[in-house]
């Protein structure tokens, strides 16, 4: 607009100077032409407005979720033309996350109060966190002077849940862990093991009655025994950069993320605790952090704008305690969806800052693409401080899982292979040595 302004002085010096009455008359009606055009574009893109409905905000993979745009002219006076985009993240649609079909993308003209409609799909190819929108509104007057960009529509986002796979059977417990530990979820009781003494409630049976606390305090009172066996698990999951391959991305991280929640969903099935603590990335705190930039000068920073913000490295673990409930899976499952790889804190680093966080009636398991001596170390110091540990290493050439496995052994650790989904639903069929 300035070099315009700019423009119009220099004609309007130049005929006052050259005493040019044709050019006066000529930079005057540029003038009227180039305001009426900004004017007429202003009004227009104020009166575009766009609507998005999407139908589902959670969806499963291979599900197909409907997206329908609606345009519409607010204004009382016709608009000569609109374009409107429902835009999405480059990010989105590499390596198959969505598969899109329909029209995003709509160029009419518009008359006072009319509505137009884009209709698309969404095919969920991969488990994610995806930004749908938000929609570009670009309009302008008819002699191509005043181009108008304008944010239409807010962007939606979908949550797609990891796929879960049946597991055939859970064995991943192991004999009582090595000193006294005191269980916050009881399973099973040992009536040889006697934990401590209790007020009678109606149910017990007799041969539970203390009867010489009964005895002395001159009201019934039952015995407490401990838990027979470790309960539940705590799943660890690496989601570190530097423990994927990028030749073998996104197969080998998706493959992990699988398995997490088939294990979830298989003690959750048992009405066992789970829990999930991992070192990777929340897409949605991530966005929530960094935020959606918004630059609509032009078409090109405006379809560069609505990608996803970016990266900034998490050191915070996301930590989900074992707890017993579908509540507790629910969130497993939405924390998985949104995961992503990070250069946050390292195995080794995440479980010592962890660890401290583990229930020890819980059985920690493990799921590593690759077991530094660092990981090894700090998984063998888990498991000399008692707590029952198991390790599934994600990789797929045997010598590199026997390599990987060497020192995890040899610190008393089950390890078991995951080369694909199939040793998923068999990982567990083995009893665990303990």
């Amino acid at each position: 607009m300035l070099v315009r302004v700019a423009v119009f002085v220099l004609l309007v010096g130049a005929t006052l100077l050259f005493e040019l009455g044709l050019l006066a008359y000529a930079a005057y009606v540029l003038a009227g032409l180039v305001w009426m055009s900004h004017v007429l574009a202003r009004s227009w893109a104020k009166s575009v407005v766009v609507r998005r409905e999407c139908l589902r905000t959670t969806a499963e993979v291979g599900q197909v979720v409907p997206v329908r745009l609606e345009v519409a002219n607010a204004g009382r006076w016709p608009i000569g033309w609109v374009l409107v985009e429902d835009l999405l993240p480059a990010d989105t649609l590499v390596h198959s996350r969505l598969r899109l079909t329909g029209e995003r993308l709509l160029l009419c003209g518009l008359r006072g109060g009319e509505k137009r409609s884009l209709y698309y799909q969404v095919q969920c190819q991969r488990r994610g966190y995806y930004q749908l929108g938000p929609s570009m509104v670009e309009t302008g007057d008819w002699f191509g002077l005043e181009r108008w960009f304008a944010e239409g529509a807010e962007p939606d986002f979908l949550l797609v849940y990891p796929e879960v796979l049946t597991v055939e059977g859970y064995d991943i417990a192991s004999r009582r862990p090595m000193g006294e530990v005191r269980l916050t979820h009881r399973l099973f009781e040992d009536p040889t093991r006697i934990a401590g003494v209790r007020a009678y409630q109606a149910g017990d049976p007799l041969n539970r009655i203390h009867w010489r606390a009964t005895a002395r305090t001159g009201q019934l009172h039952s015995k407490v025994y401990e838990a027979s066996t470790v309960a539940g698990a705590a799943i660890l999951l690496d989601f570190h950069h530097s423990a994927y391959d990028p030749r073998h991305e996104p197969v080998r991280s998706e493959l992990a993320v699988t398995a997490a929640a088939s294990l979830a969903n298989c003690l959750f099935q048992l009405g066992q605790q789970v829990g999930l603590l991992t070192n990777g990335r929340d897409a949605a705190d991530r966005l929530r952090i960094d935020g959606c930039a918004r630059d609509w000068r032009t078409r090109d920073s405006a379809r560069a704008s609505v990608s996803m913000a970016a990266e900034r490295d998490r050191r915070r673990p996301l930590v989900l305690p074992p707890l017993p409930g579908p509540e507790r899976f629910r969130e497993i499952l939405e924390t998985l969806a949104r995961v992503e790889l990070s250069d946050g804190l390292e195995f080794a680093a995440f479980l010592g800052e962890v660890a401290s966080r583990l229930p020890r009636d819980a059985t920690a398991i493990a799921i590593l693409a690759r077991v530094p001596e660092s990981a090894a170390i700090a998984l063998a110091g888990l498991k000399r401080r008692g707590f029952a540990v198991a390790v599934l290493i994600n990789v797929y050439d045997e010598h590199e899982y026997a390599v990987a496995a060497g020192p995890l052994i040899a610190a008393g650790i089950d390890t078991r292979q995951l080369r694909g989904p199939d040793d998923i639903r068999a990982i567990c069929r083995r009893q665990l040595s303990g």
